[in-house]
């Protein structure tokens, strides 16, 4: 009898592990090809997992929440269209198939099995799993430590703790030197005190509101990133008179010819590309002491999604493309955003980014970096305000469409002299955009 061994994809390059997060088939059902098997999530993009062949589903080698690395068997579909009992022949896979099928755990026949790590239980957020590698804390010791998040979730206060109660009976009484060797250091009088939590209350009329897999990842990567990079922020405000008046003039026309709109985002992304190859330190990021200076251009864009959430589809190669080019990769991504169909690539590899709050008829803001980039840029809403204008006849005041544009950057490897610098050579290609341009 003939079967398929379903495998965890590699969905993107440094994809290393997903969550099945939905099982849309169960054991002995029927299942034709292209048929979807299962939705799984990793921390970069949710996806729907279709079967590669028709036949009986005779086996599930993990439950929905399993964290499964990739190339694990997690299915095993019968060709012949009838159950088999038998575990998968191949070599390879036996071993989780073993492990899900059997009632009873078996001892380990050799050596390599009894080393093989340990598959979490429950979901880490990737600032816990950082502090982990970083300290060298395997996964058998996270799975032992209690948590005090929602449903037992392991926060980063809980390993922090675990590391400093840890320490204390290896370094009691004595310090290391920087030869390695220890010295003796004078005891507190009393513990430390431990760090403060906020404290909230629930009122009756309150509603609770669990985070979804999605806010979760991001609220995790928010508070990394303020406490990884010293953020600053600059402001400026540009006059794009220019890009109005040549979007106005081209927008029908536009339309009818592409069936899609034309918005200022291409041309912020195309002025940001050019800026970033004149300051090719902000096109960076940063591993310890290193600064690593981005080759590639990839510039990636916010997206408000209809649950709330937020996600960052980046456009590669930008500084490659055109107008015409750019608008069309955006419109794609943003659609694709919109209705969860990005792929892994989509979200990935991105050097800089933008946050439009002009979207909302905002007029500035102060946006978060994502890291591992160096900075971010917030455009703003644009208005009609009265500006004072040189002409050869002297100075008038005229209406003007102006925008706050506004960098926010990583302090560690930006100074503000270049971070200013950037933004200001970034107005000036929106600033004298050409009126009689093509697209």
């Amino acid at each position: 009898m003939s079967q398929f061994e379903i495998v965890m994809p590699k969905l993107g390059e440094s994809i290393t592990e997903a969550t099945i997060t939905k099982w849309f088939k169960k054991e002995n059902d029927q299942i034709e090809e292209d048929d979807v098997l299962l939705e799984i999530a990793t921390d970069k993009v949710d996806s729907e997992i279709p079967s590669p062949v028709a036949g009986k589903l005779v086996k599930l080698l993990f439950k929905e929440g399993d964290i499964v690395p990739v190339g694990k068997v997690i299915a095993v579909i019968s060709l012949d269209g009838e159950d088999e009992s038998e575990t998968p022949s191949s070599t390879e896979t036996e071993k989780p198939v073993e492990q899900t099928s059997a009632s009873e755990p078996k001892q380990p026949e050799k050596s390599e099995k009894a080393t093989e790590p340990l598959k979490p239980t429950r979901f880490y957020s990737p600032l816990v799993k950082n502090i982990a590698k970083q300290e060298n804390i395997p996964i058998e010791e996270l799975e032992g430590l209690p948590g005090s998040g929602q449903n037992g979730r392991l926060r980063k206060e809980d390993v922090l703790n675990y590391l400093e109660n840890k320490l204390k009976p290896e370094f009691q009484g004595e310090k290391p030197t920087m030869e390695g060797k220890k010295e003796p250091v004078a005891q507190p009088s009393s513990p430390a005190p431990e760090k403060a939590k906020v404290s909230v209350s629930v009122n009756a009329e309150d509603e609770i509101v669990e985070m979804d897999r999605m806010r979760r990842l991001i609220a995790d990567h928010m508070v990394m990133s303020k406490q990884v990079a010293p953020h600053v922020t600059n402001f400026l405000e540009a006059d794009v008179t220019n890009l109005v008046l040549w979007r106005n003039k081209v927008k029908d026309e536009f339309q009818v010819r592409e069936k899609e709109k034309i918005t200022f985002m291409p041309v912020f992304i195309e002025a940001a590309a050019k800026a970033l190859k004149d300051f090719p330190q902000v096109n960076a990021s940063v591993d310890g002491y290193k600064i690593i200076l981005r080759k590639k251009i990839n510039i990636g864009f916010a997206v408000a999604l209809p649950t709330g959430n937020l996600i960052v589809p980046v456009i590669k190669n930008a500084d490659h493309l055109n107008l015409l080019g750019l608008s069309k990769e955006m419109n794609r991504l943003a659609e694709s955003a919109r209705t969860n169909k990005l792929g892994p690539d989509d979200i990935q590899g991105g050097t800089f980014t933008i946050s439009n709050f002009g979207t909302f008829k905002n007029d500035m803001g102060t946006p978060i970096i994502n890291q591992p980039q160096v900075a971010i840029l917030a455009t703003g809403n644009i208005q009609k305000k009265p500006a004072v204008v040189e002409t050869p006849t002297g100075d008038i005041i005229a209406i003007r469409h102006k925008m706050f544009l506004s960098l926010t950057y990583d302090h560690r490897v930006v100074d503000g002299a270049l971070g200013g610098a950037f933004l200001r050579r970034l107005a000036d290609y929106l600033e004298n955009f050409d009126l009689n341009r093509s697209i």
